[in-house]
């Protein structure tokens, strides 16, 4: 996102509608089932292109699908590169690199790490509950009546 720049900020959303439909319509490409574009960013002076992705894999498998993806999207770089020239009409097309995106994966770790703290948070309730003082409930001294100068007579 361009924020920036409003223009850079159209072409990149008009990217990440062409790319992510051209893989849908145009690539046949195995390796891509499950791949999401997330996100595009594109510099101000319109010349590069990062394409942020995801792919939602198999456990234990994510890594060699993640790398299998990779080099799809790689090969057809060429190919989604025209097709974004053709439907956004640019006299120069963004140069695409392909930037896998970390925040899912973060996102699910983040959760879990709430998780326990939610956890943790309900066994110290539970705790205070229950609690007692370890010793007088009231640590300080009473307040000693005000002495007048009768007392001392």
């Amino acid at each position: 996102m361009a924020a920036t720049n409003p223009r850079a900020a159209r072409i990149a959303a008009l990217i990440q509608r062409v790319i992510a439909s051209s893989m849908e319509r145009t690539l046949h490409d195995k390796r891509l089932e499950g791949v999401t574009i997330t996100d595009v960013r594109v510099t101000g002076d319109l010349q590069i292109a990062r394409v942020y992705w995801t792919q939602l894999g198999h456990e234990g498998k994510a890594d060699g699908e993640r790398k299998r993806a990779e080099q799809a999207l790689n090969q057809a770089k060429g190919r989604l590169r025209s097709l974004v020239g053709v439907k956004a009409g640019l006299r120069l097309t963004p140069q695409l690199q392909f930037v896998y995106d970390e925040v899912p994966s973060e996102a699910h770790e983040i959760e879990d790490i709430l998780t326990v703290a939610r956890k943790r948070d309900e066994e110290l309730e539970r705790t205070r509950q229950t609690a007692q003082y370890a010793g007088d409930e009231d640590p300080y001294e009473p307040e000693r009546p005000k002495r007048t100068a009768e007392d001392f007579e």
